[in-house]
């Protein structure tokens, strides 16, 4: 599966090579991203640093965006060989829990997943039990709900959250902490956050045929080269704190909503499964905080009508998780969040849904006295 190219790519003497890998689109236009030898070496030796030591891995995710290139690029510097899920079926607890019963049992198994894979595997027996039987399962491309993380390392399951992208060889810090040699800038504070920027050997050369943008993104301050982000994060007991990407904050009203915070709550509801909040363009509000919810199957006193907006808010409000400005006004109902091929959510179809372009539930925009 690996072939001799990408393993002589990361041998130790090789320093002039490099992969190319598209980033995820989930910014808008997809950019292709030039990923040096010496940084993809430094990224596999950080993250077997951090697990206790290299081991096989599980590819669950596909090799074409850097999560499943990573675990390529890890099994080749470990010298093993990766067990693969089919690319063409769905994600299953029991072919996951196949996948993993194919693994080396004498080695370090480790997994990268996205939340949604995660939560599927953990909701069956069989899926639990094989993750419990990695030495650890790296959990990215989306923000992960801490309810989902909680439950997950109950069961016994050895989570680590990773925060990365394509221009960093993928996840460069974990649960909070940088690999070695990573840096974590935080730059000018606003209201306790900043833009983060990234430093270390594990940033990639720049992108392909695009030296403008490289410019704008790989800058050098006092001799460090860093990666400007989109996203905003906190320092929290010295641990970074991803709050989300600078664009996805909703202003409505004159208020600024973090989509995560409204997600984060509305997971905490029993009715609810998953959920994928973005603001919506308002006449009177500016934008609107409306929110896509897939239901659990045994959701009491929730039906997929007029209903559901009312009673979820109305729990919200009850809970007093939320101030009044970030309560939803606009919940569409849908049998699944939709996602880009990287297992990110992808919100600029869940804007389409949500201002009508196409079928959901059929909860209308509801206004309510407090605004």
């Amino acid at each position: 599966m690996l072939g001799e190219p990408l393993r002589a790519l990361l041998r130790d003497d090789a320093n002039d090579g490099a992969v190319v890998v598209a980033t995820s689109g989930s910014s808008g236009t997809p950019k292709r991203v030039r990923l040096g030898a010496a940084a993809l070496r430094a990224s596999g030796a950080g993250t077997a640093q951090v697990l206790g030591g290299h081991g096989q891995w599980l590819l669950a995710l596909p090799t074409a965006h850097v999560a499943g290139l990573q675990v390529l690029a890890r099994s080749a510097l470990a010298g093993t060989e990766p067990v693969e899920l089919d690319p063409d079926a769905p994600f299953t607890a029991g072919l996951f829990a196949a996948a993993v019963a194919r693994m080396d049992q004498g080695a370090r198994r480790y997994a990268s997943l996205v939340p949604t894979q995660l939560q599927r595997a953990l909701a069956e027996p069989q899926g639990a039990d094989a993750l419990r039987r990695l030495n650890a399962v790296l959990v990215g491309g989306a923000a992960s709900d801490p309810g989902l993380l909680d439950a997950a390392r109950s069961a016994g399951v050895r989570v680590v959250t990773t925060y990365g992208m394509s221009e960093t060889c993928g996840g460069c810090v974990y649960d909070g902490i940088p690999l070695p040699g990573v840096e974590v800038d935080l730059g000018t504070e606003d209201e306790g956050a900043g833009r983060i920027r990234l430093g270390g050997p594990v940033l990639a050369d720049g992108y392909v045929d695009d030296p403008d943008l490289t410019r704008q993104r790989f800058v050098t301050d006092d001799g460090r080269r860093w990666f400007v982000t989109d996203d905003r994060g906190a320092d929290r007991d010295g641990r970074l704190t991803v709050l989300g990407r600078l664009d996805d904050v909703i202003v409505s009203g004159g208020h600024k909503v973090e989509p995560r915070d409204v997600e984060t709550a509305l997971r905490g509801l029993p009715q609810v499964q998953e959920v994928l909040v973005v603001g919506i363009p308002d006449p009177e509000w500016g934008e609107r905080v409306a929110a896509l919810v897939v239901l659990r199957a045994d959701a009491r006193g929730v039906r997929s009508d007029e209903g559901v907006g009312v009673l979820l808010r109305e729990a919200l409000r009850e809970r007093g998780d939320l101030p009044s400005h970030a309560l939803p006004r606009q919940v569409e109902t849908v049998g699944q969040i939709p996602l880009l091929a990287t297992g990110k959510p992808d919100r600029t179809a869940a804007r389409h849904l949500l201002t009508g372009g196409g079928r959901m539930g059929s909860s209308p925009i509801v206004t309510w006295k407090d605004g």
